[in-house]
């Protein structure tokens, strides 16, 4: 097996909590390789292996589910390259969809503090004042015209 590892031992060496190494197990994503003689769950440098995998996988944003998709293409025979093309343009495209989102969100608090620049002078704050009305800024609140909120559908 090479070298064994307790939970906390691969935890440490995958530099994730030992409660996520518990929650893989659990999700059927990580699997001990044997039991020591006293019980513990013991992995092997395949594991560890596969928990970076699942850590580097999260880290770009795949969810447990593509995650669980992308280790059985890696695991199997055949390499899959169209499947994991699909994922990969998948979480492209949600990525893409953030970002959109993020610059509206930028562009709203842009101009929240450009109102709270304009108001300082008189000790109110604008922006607490106006955010129950539309105005210019592409938002909700002082300078929007856009009541819509992220996820509400047309």
């Amino acid at each position: 097996m090479g070298n064994s590892y307790t939970i906390g031992q691969l935890a440490n060496a995958a530099d994730v909590p030992t409660s996520s190494v518990r929650f893989y197990e659990r999700r059927g994503l990580l699997i001990p390789d044997e039991r020591s003689r006293g019980n513990y769950r013991l992995y092997g440098d395949a594991a560890l292996e596969r928990l970076r995998f699942i850590k580097t996988a999260q880290a770009a944003g795949f969810t447990l589910k593509d995650i669980d998709l992308l280790l059985e293409f890696r695991d199997g025979d055949a390499a899959p390259c169209r499947e994991v093309q699909g994922l990969i343009g998948a979480r492209l495209a949600k990525v893409d969809e953030e970002i959109e989102h993020l610059q509206h969100v930028r562009n709203v608090l842009g101009g929240w503090m450009r109102v709270c620049h304009k108001a300082a002078k008189t000790g109110r704050c604008g922006v607490l004042d106006g955010l129950d009305r539309p105005c210019a800024c592409g938002g909700n609140g002082p300078g929007s015209t856009n009541r819509k909120e992220p996820g509400d559908s047309a």
